[in-house]
Formats: structure tokens, C-alpha cells, sequence
């Protein structure tokens, strides 16, 4: 049946911000959706509030809004586009909720916009948990005893009734937000009254703890003719009790007979077919003994669903579009084969395995432990021909500076602490098995103490036996065999204490290569035209390299903290770049939710670990042209160098292409960098580095405390810390060696009370095209990929916004940059000074570039590929007569026990963007945006540190003239009442109460501005901001952003926000 012709004009939800359990698989859904509906001849009309992303690029859509995704401001869309229908399932939970409350507050019956796809019948069935349980109990489906409950009373009569332990899940929320496992009765009363303040509609199922049994997903399809396909089973290593998103996942389903499998299958298009879903879903089940449960359903894409289709090659973002306007499973074309419809299920012929990525790193202070709710920020995945050989890969993948050896981080470990870590899952816990085996433990005891199926361990185990065969009877046979389990030559090399090189020699001159095999939906059934490809150590080779002239453009991982989705969205403008250039575009990648990594973006797909040695196999068979490194982050730009040697080193003509690695090396350097300034007579603060404790105690005595210090080549200022006094330098040495031993540390002058400033640029050798100057509304101390930022300045003197762009020049041609540099510099006293300088893709290039209409990522890889600024005809910056904010989006809600204080190290996962002609109302749009939305009425705690007393009266007038009440801790109501400000005083939490604790718990506080003082008020602040994220409080903890929050509110009362696609604005630079 053809496609409706009544649906001319559709609107797509985007996801927003980058989060945890929301990460950049629905750019990657959001982007296929866009394409696959524009095919069918539909105008797409797009909203979302997150910059960084493909979908929200012009080309993707007719109009594309960049809002804050509140049913309100989607409501104002609708009304000024009338679209003719909505899709609900492609923006995650966060359309999924949007679409609903549009639909209760009437908006979709007023302006006649039908709900495409999946109903909303539909989605309350799977999201309501009391609706769900009765449609499972009707169809026959077997479901965990529960109760769903809306009170805490219900909640306690659910305990009775069912008994401990019990597991917690909210209705409407994302990667388990609020929910959780409950061994005690104080635990459960926590968790149960925490779900309720995070569902929607207040809602938590109290469910039988089914810890222990097996985790299994079902990826299935389905049409308006109820024509039903499975796309992709899965299996999770870990156990029930932890979320999918937190698990390693391996498809297919290893430990199952066929029929129980075929058994799951049957229940899976039971339930589609049941709930009346139309497009894909994710159905989840948990098995033991025979017998199976069905957990939950998910109406639309998601996590798993982006997984699966990286791991079948079936686009199910795509085809889900398609039967959402109407058409069936058998007239959508298969885009891979370009020969099978999209309703032949797809067959893999190989071993997929995901490994989350989780940001530990970062919070020290979190409580660690794998729960129900998601705490990764992402994920890698790998192919193999084997468990063993996709596991090796997916863990060299993950870049966490851990392997499978015994050396370094796990020696400390006793017996004991393997076993808890065994008992207590956390991100250790794979390493802890690894170790375990080595130690002795037989597999029957870990596969107790883990609730983890033996076969995995097993195959784990597998690893080690080929360890010791390596060490004990090493030849070319044995090193064939461990290159076809996945090991590196790294790896080989460590064990036989040899070199990594001579083992690549000795590989080499055996012909022991790589095969590289195609993922094709179909086994290679039928052929693919389409396709991307993994390596094996397997005789026959499926990869065809062309003569055309071309490009691998190395891609930047998984997403963590300090390198998130920004990074793929400038790969995927590189690939954009030079195709226009008839220049043949590969990409290596390893992260599944990404748009960089879908099956048609590039020529050519790698789904590799971004090691040395993978990218240079890659290399070998293709040989490149060029090597793009700039777009992959500090993931890509660490390979620069080794890269370039080693392809001396073999011979090969390829080369790295724009900056080059030994500019890039100066750049990264502290100590050459810093001297290049001196030469070009630019201000830097005084600086020096150490590789002793003594050697930095005498720069941070001689340069003057406080300091901030910070390791050599790092990510997102990993270990980066303002220091005090020399006793807290002396503990942070101890710290920051062992992140970067083979650097020197960077000791430099703190710039106190400095406004910091970030400029995107690019070069072509001669000219340099400034994007735009950003400037930081928190002071120079916050990271910058954690400080909101302004443009237009709109505080720093034009003169100074001349010296900026004067330094911008000199630095981009001294360092020879051709293609992308970030600059980021700090302003005190009439002075500039450049911090630092990285000639690669910035956090920031998406939202300058959404801000001023520059494709600056695709105009850098024209520049590499050998075009001038000029010839490309962008030479002027823009200049604009609206403003744009940038906000960033903090994980301390999915993190229990991490303080919500920012600092010098980057906390933040994601982004979103405010923009109006005010930047009091941009600034507005980007706090709605990024979930910590400002106050028009109500109450405003205040409680703040000394210094901070004399500009926070002034930001507590503003509030009381906006008509909000203050009240405040002792000190501060003495100061903002001595000033005439009126303030009702409260009570320190370690006093007693009233205090703002009750005030959160009553819902009567709007808005907590923080910041700590001594040592009690440090814990009493912690405890404020903590709960202020679990009870959803805004909250801020520094001056500028108070000061900058007040004039928005004050603003916002007053003015009517603009609601512009992004062309119209972008109509207006000048």
C-alpha cells in the first residue's frame, strides 16, 4: 500500500541534550528519520534544543527549530506550522513525553495533527506500568508480580504485599531515572518516593526482584498489515538487577537452546501485534529455568534499537519513518542490499558485543555499583567472528587506559577484593573476573558470586589459556591463533617482553593480515551496495579497495565526558566535505549510536577499535591519500603522531592531512607553546611544569598559590585542580602522576575573577576565518565545556574583541594550522591572555556554527583537502543582530553521592542552545533547555560564602523586583537585610530546621543559589545541592550565573520569547 497522501507536512522531536540513558543514538534515529521521510516527498519540520547534532543541521530538514523541547514552546511550533501529523518514537523518552502531554493539554485535537506511528493509546499501554501489566495479563504474556502505586502509603501496602527485595521502576522516565533495587525497608521507601517525584505522572511499578535471571531483548517490527519481524535478539552478560543500558550486550543470544529463543520470538510479535505498535520497538524478558517474564516495552527507537541496527545493518530508524506515513514492510526497499525488501529479517553471520562507557573518572565521589538506573555516558561496539575475539576488541575500544594484563592498576587488588568486586557490580567488575581467573577462582565460584551465565566465563577464560600458550610456546602458528582471538600485537609483545614493532614485523612477514568481512543484513545472501565492514584474522577478504582518490577520517569513540557527540558531528561534516570534492570518504569508528557510524554517511565503514595497530590495518589495505585527525577529538589527535611514524615507518605514501603532527605536538606541549607566545609577545600566565613533587612545589612557591595544575595531553581537563596551598598540591601529585605518567605536570597561575573566552576558527596557511568569539558567563576556574557561553560578547570592550581576534591570527599561522583551532584565552585587567590553543574539532564548533549559519567542520576539511579560504568564499566573520546562549547539561541526577559543584575538571554530558534577540531571554530559553529552568514566581534560596555576599545582593534585588521571595541562611539574610532587601531567614541544615531541606521537600523553594564556605557550611552545601537535584530544585553555585539568572527572569516576566526557525535567523548575519 503506497504511502498516505494526506500527510504532506510532519514534525519530528529531537531528544535534547546529550544525558545519561539519552545519548547521541537518536541523532543517529533523528538524522535516518529526516532523510527516509523527505524521500517519500513529506516536508519535515524539526525541533530540538540540542545544537550539537546532524538533525538539527539545515540540509536535514525544511525548517528546524533549536527550542527548548517543553510542551508549551512545541505547542507555538505547531500553531505556527500546522503540521499534519507528529512521530512521536523518534526522540527517545523525551518525544515520547512531549507528544503525550501535547495530547493531554488538548494542543494536537485543536490544531488537527494526528499522532503518526505509534499512538498514544499505544505509548500510555507500554509507559502507564498498571496499563502495561493488564494488556500482559490479557494476552497471556507472564509478567513479575507487582503493584503500581501513585503514594507512598500505596507503596508500603505494595512491601507488605509482595516482600523484599524489590525492584522500583517509574513510569515515564529515562534509563531507569528514580528507580532502583531495594534490600531494605529504608531503601525502598527512599527509592519509591524519589521514582514518584521523577515520573510524569508521579507512577512507580513495585515489582518481584527477578536478581539472578537472565536479561534478553528483542529488536521486532511491524506494519499497519500487522506484518511483524524480529530484527535482532540480544543478551545481556550481566544479570537482572542491572540496567541494559549499564550491561554487556552480545547478539545473538548465546546461552539459550533454538527453542527457547524461538519461544521469546513468538512472544515478541505477540506483544507487538497486541499494543497495535507500529515501527520498531524494544521488548525486554527475562529467562531462567525454562521460564521466562516479560519486563518492558519500549514504543519507540532507542538505545538497544540503535545497537541493533549497527549490528544487523538494518536501518530501523528508517524504515520506521516510512510505515509511520503509511507504507508497508514489503514496498520499503532494503538500502543495503538495494535488493530485499525491508520485511526479510535480517541474519548475522558473526559476534557483536557492546561494552558501556561509565564516567568514574570524573566523579570520584559517586557510588559506583551497577543498579537499575543507567549511569554510562556511552558505549563501544565490536564485531568478531568469535565471543573472544568481539570481547578483546570491545574493551581495547573503550580507551580507558585498562587492558586485560596484570599489571599496574589491578596489583593492589587482594583475593578479597576480587571477590567484591565480583559480588558488587561496578565498571571494575569484567577486570575482576579477568583477575579472578588468573588467581585460581574456579568458574562455577565467580558464576555464584556474579550471577553472570558460566559460558561467559568461560569464554573469558578462553583469553587466558591463549595468554599462557603465547608465553610458553610462542611461533607463527600460535601468533596467527591469537591474532584470530583479537589479540594486539601490543599485547603479544608484553607477554614475550618483546617490542610492539617486532611483532608487527614478524606478522607482516608471515602474512599474517587482516580480512576485513561485510555487515550486509543478509550473510551475504545477497550482495550489498552499501556496506561497512569489521577485521578478522580469516583467510577470505570481502573488502574491494577502489583507486579513487581517498580519505579515512578517524572518528572519536565512544561518548564520555570531554568528548561527546560535537566530535562526531564535525566527522560527519568532513565526509560531507569531501564528497562534494569527489574525494572517496572512509570512516573508523566503534560507537554504535552515532550518525558518523550509520550505514550510508561514508563511502566506506570501519567498525574498528582507534588503536595504533587497527587504524593502521585499515591503512595498509586501502592506502589512503590522507588521514583526517582533526574531527575525532583527543581520541584522533593522540594517533597523529605514532600514525605518521609508523607509516614511515612501513613506507607508505599516505599522509596526515592539514595541521601537521609535529604543530600539533607544539601546540599540546605546554613548555613549546608557551615559548612560541613569548616569541609572538602574546600574555600567557605564568606557568611551569614539574615531574616531581619537589619540582612543583617549587614552581607553585615561585609563580604564587593558588594554582591550577593539571597533567600533560588530556581529555576534558581530566585531573585539572586549583590548588591552594602546598599541602594540597602535595595530594594532588600523588593523584595526577598516575593519570599521565610520561608528561610532565603543568603548573600555571590562576587567573581569579578573569572573564574566559573561547574562539573557534579555521586556516588555510594565509587566511583565518574567525566563527565567532564566545564569551563565558562563569568566570575563568569553571571548565569550559562546563561554563554556559554568550554570543555575541557581551560584556569584553570591542577593543579587547580586537586583541582577541589579533592573537587568533598570529597563533593560527605561527602554528602553520590548516583546518580547525580553538583558542581559549582569559580577560583581567585590560590584559588577554591565551591559555591554550588546540588546532583540532572543538566542543564547541556545532553551536558556533548553528549560531552563525558557518558549516565551520565542513569549511576546515575543504581546507585540509586543499581548497583556500578564499576559493570556498569564506574569508569575513559573521556578525549578528541576535544573541545565542550556550547551556550545558550536568549528570548529577543519574550519579547519587556526586556533588553538584563545578571546578576546573568537566562534568557536563551535552548541550543545548537559547537563542533570541535578547540575550536575557536566550539565556532563558537555555536554562529551560537544559533542564534547570529559571522562576517567574515563587521562593529563592540564598546561602553564599563571604566574598560573594556583596554581588548577590544585587542579584537578590533584582529577584525581589521580578516578585520572588528570598530567604537565606543567617549570614546571608544579615547581609541582603542590612541592604534593605527583604528575606526571611532559615537555618543551617546542621542547626536544626526550618531549613531549605524541609523547604525542597514541601515543593516550596523555586531556585537554590549555593556556594560553600567553611568546612561544616562545605558538607551543608553538598547536602543542598544533592537534594536539589533529587527533588528537581534549579540550582546554581556560582555569582555570574546567579547575576546572569536574575536579568533573565527579569526579562523573561517582561518580554514574549521569540519562536524563529534557525533560517530565519540565520537570513539575518551579516
Amino acid at each position: 500500500m503506497p504511502k498516505r497522501s494526506d500527510i504532506k507536512k510532519v514534525l519530528l522531536i529531537g531528544s535534547g541534550p546529550i544525558q545519561i540513558g539519552q545519548a547521541a543514538e537518536f541523532d543517529f534515529s533523528g538524522s535516518q528519520a529526516c532523510k527516509s521521510l523527505r524521500e517519500e516527498g513529506v516536508e519535515v519540520i524539526l525541533v530540538n534544543s540540542n545544537p550539537a547534532t546532524i538533525m538539527t543541521d539545515p540540509e536535514m530538514a525544511e525548517r528546524i527549530y533549536i527550542e527548548p523541547l517543553v510542551p508549551e514552546i512545541v505547542a507555538k511550533i505547531i500553531e505556527k506550522e500546522r503540521p499534519d501529523g507528529i512521530i512521536a518514537g523518534i526522540g527517545g523518552q523525551t518525544g515520547l513525553n512531549i507528544t503525550s502531554e501535547l495530547a493531554e493539554m488538548d494542543v494536537l485535537e485543536k490544531f488537527n495533527v494526528e499522532v503518526l506511528g505509534t499512538s498514544v493509546s499505544a505509548i500510555r499501554e507500554t509507559e502507564d506500568r498498571d496499563l502495561f501489566k493488564s494488556a500482559m495479563i490479557r494476552i497471556g504474556e507472564p509478567v513479575p508480580k507487582s503493584r503500581a502505586v501513585e503514594t507512598l502509603d500505596e507503596a508500603k501496602e505494595a512491601l507488605k504485599e509482595l516482600g523484599l527485595p524489590l525492584i522500583i521502576r517509574p513510569a515515564y522516565t529515562l534509563g531507569g531515572s528514580g528507580g532502583g533495587s531495594a534490600e531494605t525497608e529504608e531503601e525502598f521507601v527512599r527509592i519509591a518516593e524519589m521514582g514518584m517525584k521523577r515520573s510524569r505522572i508521579h507512577q512507580v511499578l513495585i515489582e518481584e526482584s527477578l536478581v539472578g535471571w537472565t536479561e534478553l531483548e528483542y529488536e521486532v517490527m511491524r506494519d499497519k498489515n500487522d506484518t511483524c519481524i524480529t530484527i535482532c535478539n540480544m543478551e545481556n552478560m550481566d544479570p537482572m538487577g542491572i540496567h541494559t543500558g549499564e550491561s554487556i550486550v552480545v547478539t545473538p543470544i548465546q546461552t539459550l537452546t533454538d527453542e527457547e529463543v524461538q519461544v521469546l520470538r513468538s512472544a515478541a510479535i505477540n506483544i507487538i501485534r497486541a499494543l497495535q505498535i507500529e515501527g520498531g520497538c524494544n521488548i525486554q524478558f527475562a529467562a531462567k529455568d525454562g521460564e521466562y517474564r516479560v519486563i518492558e516495552v519500549n514504543p519507540r527507537v532507542s538505545r538497544s534499537s540503535a545497537l541493533a541496527s549497527k549490528a544487523t545493518g538494518y536501518p530501523i530508524a528508517r524504515v520506521t519513518a516510512k510505515i509511520a506515513i503509511g507504507m508497508t514492510l514489503d514496498e520499503i526497499a532494503n538500502d543495503v542490499t538495494g535488493e530485499t525488501p525491508a520485511s526479510f529479517e535480517p541474519t548475522v553471520d558473526y559476534v557483536v558485543m557492546k561494552i558501556p562507557r561509565w564516567p568514574f573518572d570524573k566523579f570520584v565521589k559517586a557510588d559506583k555499583t551497577l543498579t537499575t538506573s543507567m549511569k554510562s555516558t556511552g558505549e563501544v561496539m565490536a564485531i568478531g567472528r568469535s565471543y573472544e575475539e568481539a570481547f578483546m576488541k570491545a574493551v581495547r575500544s573503550l580507551e580507558i587506559d585498562k587492558d586485560l594484563g596484570s599489571q599496574g592498576k589491578y596489583n593492589p587488588w587482594t583475593d578479597d577484593d576480587v571477590r567484591h568486586l565480583l559480588a558488587t557490580p561496578t565498571e571494575d567488575r569484567l577486570f575482576a573476573i579477568y583477575q579472578a581467573l588468573r588467581r585460581g577462582f574456579t568458574v562455577e565460584e565467580i558464576s555464584k558470586l556474579t550471577m553472570i551465565h558460566p559460558y561467559f566465563i568461560w569464554r573469558i577464560e578462553n583469553v587466558i589459556f591463549m595468554e599462557k600458550e603465547i608465553a610458553e610456546s610462542f611461533s607463527v602458528p600460535v601468533l596467527k591463533k591469537a591474532k584470530r582471538m583479537g589479540f594486539t600485537d601490543d599485547r603479544i609483545a608484553k607477554i614475550l617482553g618483546k617490542k610492539r614493532a617486532e611483532i608487527t614485523d614478524l606478522r607482516l612477514e608471515n602474512g599474517i593480515v587482516p580480512s576485513y568481512k561485510m555487515v550486509d543484513t543478509c550473510a551475504a545472501e545477497f550482495s550489498a551496495r552499501t556496506p561497512y565492514y569489521y577485521s578478522s584474522y580469516e583467510d577470505e577478504c570481502e573488502l574491494l579497495p577502489t583507486n579513487n582518490k581517498k580519505v579515512l577520517i578517524i572518528g572519536s569513540g565512544p561518548i564520555r565526558i570531554g568528548q561527546g557527540i560535537e566530535f562526531d558531528y564535525s566527522t560527519v561534516h568532513a565526509v560531507l566535505a569531501l564528497r562534494e570534492q569527489g574525494i572517496e570518504a572512509h570512516i573508523a569508528n566503534n560507537n554504535p549510536e552515532t550518525v558518523s557510524t550509520d550505514y550510508d554517511t561514508s563511502d566506506k565503514l570501519f567498525f574498528e577499535p582507534l588503536t595504533l595497530e587497527d587504524v593502521m590495518n585499515i591503512i595498509e589495505k586501502e592506502r589512503y591519500f590522507g588521514v583526517m585527525v582533526q574531527f575525532g577529538g583527543q581520541t584522533a589527535m593522540n594517533l597523529a603522531i605514532p600514525l605518521e611514524k609508523e607509516i614511515a615507518r612501513r613506507g607508505l605514501d599516505t599522509k596526515i592531512l592539514g595541521t601537521s603532527p609535529e604543530k600539533i605536538d607544539m601546540a599540546e606541549d605546554r613548555e613549546r607553546f608557551n615559548l612560541a607566545l613569548r616569541k609572538m609577545g602574546i600574555p600567557q600566565p605564568e606557568a611551569g611544569y614539574a615531574t616531581s613533587p619537589d619540582q612543583a612545589k617549587a614552581e607553585a612557591g615561585r609563580i604564587g598559590y593558588p594554582v591550577l595544575v593539571r597533567p600533560s595531553y588530556v581529555l576534558g581537563g581530566r585531573a585539572m585542580e586549583i590548588v591552594y596551598d602546598e599541602k594540597e598540591l602535595e595530594v594532588y601529585m600523588r593523584e595526577a602522576v598516575r593519570v599521565s605518567p610520561e608528561h610532565p605536570i603543568l603548573v600555571d597561575d590562576f587567573l581569579q575573577n578573569a572573564i574566559e573566552i573561547d574562539v573557534d576558527a579555521v586556516s588555510d596557511g594565509q587566511d583565518v576565518l574567525i566563527g565567532a568569539i564566545m564569551e563565558h558567563i562563569e568566570e575563568a576556574g569553571i571548565h569550559s565545556g562546563d561554563s554556559a557561553c554568550i554570543i555575541p560578547p557581551q560584556t569584553i570592550p570591542a577593543a579587547v574583541q580586537d586583541t582577541v581576534r589579533e592573537y587568533v591570527r598570529k597563533i593560527a599561522l605561527a602554528l602553520e594550522v590548516k583546518g580547525i583551532l580553538n583558542i581559549q584565552m582569559a580577560y583581567k585587567d585590560g590584559i588577554v591572555y591565551v591559555l591554550e590553543a588546540n588546532p583540532r574539532s572543538s566542543r564547541t564548533i556545532p553551536f558556533v556554527s548553528k549560531t552563525v549559519g558557518l558549516p565551520l567542520a565542513k569549511i576546515a576539511a575543504s581546507v585540509m583537502a586543499g581548497k583556500s579560504l578564499a576559493e570556498l568564499g569564506y574569508t569575513r566573520e559573521p556578525t549578528l543582530p541576535y544573541v545565542a546562549v550556550k547551556e550545558v547539561l550536568l549528570p548529577f541526577e543519574k550519579l547519587p553521592g556526586a556533588d553538584t559543584l563545578l571546578g576546573p575538571e568537566m562534568r557536563s554530558t551535552g548541550e543545548v542552545m537559547g537563542i533570541d534577540y535578547n540575550p536575557g531571554l536566550a539565556f532563558f530559553k537555555a536554562e529551560l533547555s537544559a533542564e534547570n529552568p529559571l522562576p517567574t514566581k515563587g521562593t529563592v534560596f540564598i546561602s553564599v560564602r563571604d566574598e560573594d555576599k556583596g554581588p548577590i545582593a544585587e542579584v537578590a534585588r533584582k529577584l525581589v523586583e521580578s516578585d520572588l521571595s528570598i530567604i537565606a541562611t543567617e549570614g546571608t539574610a544579615k547581609f541582603l537585610a542590612g541592604a534593605g532587601i527583604p528575606v526571611e531567614k532559615v537555618k543551617k541544615i546542621y542547626v536544626g530546621s526550618p531549613n531549605v531541606l524541609d523547604y525542597m521537600k514541601r515543593c516550596a523553594v523555586s531556585l537554590i543559589i549555593n556556594t560553600p564556605t567553611t568546612k561544616q557550611s562545605v558538607k551543608d552545601g553538598f547536602q543542598i545541592r544533592r537534594n536539589a537535584v533529587d527533588y528537581h530544585v534549579p540550582y546554581i553555585t556560582t555569582v555570574q550565573a546567579a547575576r546572569a539568572a536574575a536579568q533573565a527572569i527579569e526579562i523573561a516576566k517582561g518580554g514574549e520569547i521569540t519562536i524563529k526557525a534557525l533560517g530565519e535567523y540565520h537570513q539575518e548575519v551579516r
